[in-house]
Order: structure tokens, then sequence, then C-alpha cells
């Protein structure tokens, strides 16, 4: 049961994930659950506003003799990305996520977790709740829709808040300090038609690629993980060449910073062919599971005849989107000179769907070198425009850049070095965080991000390391004794 979590230590923090996981809180419909913190800041009898946007800005005085201190912010999101296995009836907006402890994490039954970025607000919740905690002048923000948009982050107005470090608690590795963080872009296709009628003779069959394991389309585009909207244009592309087939619907991928896990679709081929089609899918399966089998070891292609659909996309149409979901770029683009080893540049072709006369197309493109992110918009939207769609480049958000000097990073490695023996890593994330849209508005801010170990975001795999949790609030905690003077 999900409530054996609040017996976890440090139970502050634990039990407030836990309530956490009660409000529902898909991104864009999370307003309750922001509504459940400004009532937890003002029970505290705590300074509480609640902006325009729906962010929720929580003062907590400096505990005596730190009054001299630097303001600390604590930040978090308290969205969370809704993704649930197939078959789930799962309702993100009304049902409380089933959480549970299996062995050393904390886990969901067939949904995501809402660990990202659940356990940082707990955190903040945590030390604004705690009356043993050596501080000095406390702010946490708990902004909204970070996972589909920032529009927390970016409707945050200036001069609102009066601290001069921020703390931002949605890192996902307790080794590590986050110290920058990669921009993005949304290219969005459009393709509008006027159904076709279905052809006599035909026989009908939806098909399923299922087993991905997805994930967070920035921190694991560099694994090579299988992407469900890829995986079908390529099989469609193959079954319309060989075997004629057409296209009734197509439904893959669900989230803009998910990498699609799941794919269907419903197509019809005349009757003379669905055995070779069968034969076909049969060895289809065997091929991706020979390219993928060490990374998508679960990777499921079946098909099952079904009742004739009514009507089909245009050939034509059907056509130039298979070939664009083809083309379009997708994965690493590149690596970054300036710090070996992490992605500077990728996209993820992220969602593409079939609904009443017109089909969607998203992709997610993020970089640390804003020319460069623009620069892959561009060509996708080459891409989709020769192939005939309407085309939007939007929602575009900056990177933080890395401060060498940084004050509170300084504090940060010292006091990891003496709680932990050992010296965290210093890293800059190939996903989008908030800070470099809170930095632009509040450019006087010295910024880091740090947070326990997070496995499998953004999918229904996500879990988070029970002990890394303990190990990271005593981090946290010894980080705000040490918080320079002003």
């Amino acid at each position: 049961m999900s409530e054996e979590i609040k017996n976890i230590e440090p139970r502050e923090l634990w039990t407030n994930f836990y309530e956490l996981t009660q409000q529902p809180r898909p991104s864009k419909k999370e307003r309750n659950a922001a509504l459940f913190v400004k009532a937890f800041g003002e029970k505290l009898g705590l300074e509480t506003i609640m902006d325009d946007a729906g962010n929720v800005i929580i003062r907590k005085p400096a505990t005596p003799g730190f009054e001299n201190r630097k303001t600390i912010i604590l930040q978090g999101h308290i969205d969370m990305v809704p993704q649930a296995n197939s078959g789930s009836s799962f309702n993100f907006e009304t049902d409380p996520i089933d959480a549970y402890v299996d062995g050393e994490w904390v886990t969901a039954r067939d949904t995501t977790l809402g660990a990202d970025n659940g356990i940082g607000v707990a955190a903040a919740m945590a030390v604004l709740q705690s009356d043993k905690l050596k501080h000095g002048p406390l702010e946490v923000l708990v902004t909204v829709d970070e996972e589909t948009g920032m529009t927390g982050a970016f409707e945050l107005k200036p001069d609102v808040l009066k601290g001069d470090i921020l703390i931002n608690l949605d890192t996902e590795d307790e080794n590590e300090i986050s110290v920058g963080c990669a921009g993005g872009v949304d290219v969005n296709a459009v393709w509008e038609y006027q159904d076709d009628e279905s052809p006599a003779g035909d026989v009908a069959y939806n098909i399923e690629i299922t087993g991905l394991h997805g994930g967070h389309s920035g921190l694991d585009i560099h694994l090579g993980r299988g992407n469900a909207c890829k995986l079908m244009g390529r099989l469609l592309k193959k079954a319309i060449q060989q075997y004629g087939v057409r296209l009734a619907s197509i439904n893959c991928g669900n989230m803009r910073n998910a990498i699609p896990r799941e794919g269907f679709a419903t197509i019809c081929v005349r009757s003379e062919n669905e055995a070779a089609f069968e034969a076909f899918v049969v060895e289809t399966e065997a091929i991706w599971k020979n390219e993928l089998g060490r990374t998508e070891e679960s990777l499921s292609l079946k098909v099952s005849k079904t009742s004739m659909p009514k009507v089909l996309i245009p050939e034509m149409v059907q056509d130039d989107v298979v070939n664009a979901v083809c083309a379009a770029r997708n994965g690493v683009m590149r690596m970054s000179d300036a710090m070996p080893g992490v992605v500077e540049t990728s996209s993820n072709l992220s969602i593409v769907r079939s609904s009443k006369g017109r089909i969607d197309i998203q992709c997610l493109t993020r970089s640390f070198v804003d020319t460069a992110r623009d620069g892959i918009a561009s060509s996708l939207e080459s891409c989709f425009e020769l192939a005939g769609a309407k085309v939007t480049i939007e929602g575009a958000y900056p990177g933080w850049k890395p401060n060498p000097d940084s004050e509170i990073l300084k504090v940060m490695h010292s006091t990891f070095e003496n709680v932990h023996g050992k010296k965290a890593g210093e890293v800059a994330m190939h996903a989008g965080l908030e800070c470099g849209i809170l930095g632009a508005t509040y450019p006087n801010w010295d910024m880091v991000s740090v947070g326990p170990t997070i496995k499998n975001p953004h999918s229904p795999s996500e879990k988070v390391h029970i002990e890394s949790v303990g190990r990271f609030w005593n981090f946290l905690i010894k980080v705000l004794e040490n918080v320079p003077q002003k």
C-alpha cells in the first residue's frame, strides 16, 4: 500500500511526497495540487502567495543567528508527466498515484511516479515545516506546467522573489551537481484532409508497437532507445510499398518531452495480400529485435484483425506523413566539444497522431547552443513543409550557462565532500531545467541544481532510490547551514 511510504526516513519528506502522490497533477491540470501546497504554507503560518500563473511562493524567516545569510530560494515544479502502460484505465486527472516500496526503490503501478519533481517539492516542504534546521532567510518557489511548456517559469514576474541564490531540486543523480542545462524549442506540423471512403474487399488490422523503454527525451536520448513513431513510420512505408496498405488512423507517443514508448495504427490491405502482410510483420519484429534487442528487450510488434474502418486517410496525405516521419531527424545530433561525453544537440520525434481530418506531429529539439537548436528546428520545418504540412516553431526557451565562479557551487562541493567523503560530479544537463528561464528574469541569481537518484523519469518505469533521498536530504540541510553571508 502507498501509505508505507510515510514510514521511510526522513519521515517529513516522505510523508509530504506521499501526500503529493494523492493530488492529481498532470501538466496543465495541477492547480489543485498547487492549492494544496499553498494551504500547506498557510497552515504553517508562513507568508504564502499564489501568483497569476499559479506558482506558489512561501517565505520562512531565518533561524536565530542566521539572519545575515544570503536568502536561498528552494525551487521545484508541481506538475508531473502522465504516462501509463497500455491497457491501464488510470485517469491522471482524478486518480491518486499508486506508489509503493519495491526493495531499494519507490515506484508506481503501471504509471509514472511523479518523483520528477515531487521529491524536490516534498523536500522543500519538509524544510519549511521543520523547527530543527539551521538556515538563513528562505523562499520556496513551486512552479506549474514545467513539463509541457515551462509556463510557470516563463510567467514568473520580476521583483516577486527577494532571494540571492536559487537551489533547483530537479536533478536526478545524487552524486551530481548540475550547473547548466540545454534550451529547447517545439516544432509542430499539421496536415488537414477530407477522409476517403474505405474500399470493398479489404481486410483491416490493428498494429501495436509496445514494450519500449521510452524515457526522458533529454536525459535518455543518448541511450539509443527505440522510438515508436520512427518504427511505425518505417513499418508503414515498407507495407505501403510492398502490399499497398492504406492507413486509417495512427497514434504514436503522447508527451512532447518523452521518447515515445508505444505506437498504434489501423490499416487495411487487400484480402489477397493478408497472409503476406502478416508474415511481413513477423519478419519485421525479428529484424527490430535483432537491431534493438539489447536495448529494448521487451519490444513487441503485433497485428490483429479488426472491423473495417468506415474511412481512410487520403493516399497522398498518408504517403506524405509516412515519408516525413521516416525523414525527420531524431536522436543525438551532436556531442559537445566543451563538455566531453555530454549531448549538445538532439531532437525527439515525440508524437504522431490522427484525429478528425488532421494529423499532428510534434518534435522537441534541444541544445546548449541556441543557434544549433534553431538550426535543427529549421531542418525539421523544411522536412515537414516539403511533405505538405503547415509548420509552427514555438515555445523556445533558453539554456542555462554554467558559472565557474558560483559562490553556492563552491559551498555545494565542499559540503558534499564533508557529508559523503567523496567529490561530487559537476554536470550540465541535456534537459530543460527551469533555471535558464528563471535566470533570464532574475539575472542576479547564483544557481545550482541537485536531487536524489531517479531512474526512468517520464515513463511508467520511473523510480526513486530510497537511500539516495536520505543522503540528499542530509546534504541539503548541511548546505543550508553553510550558505554565505550577505
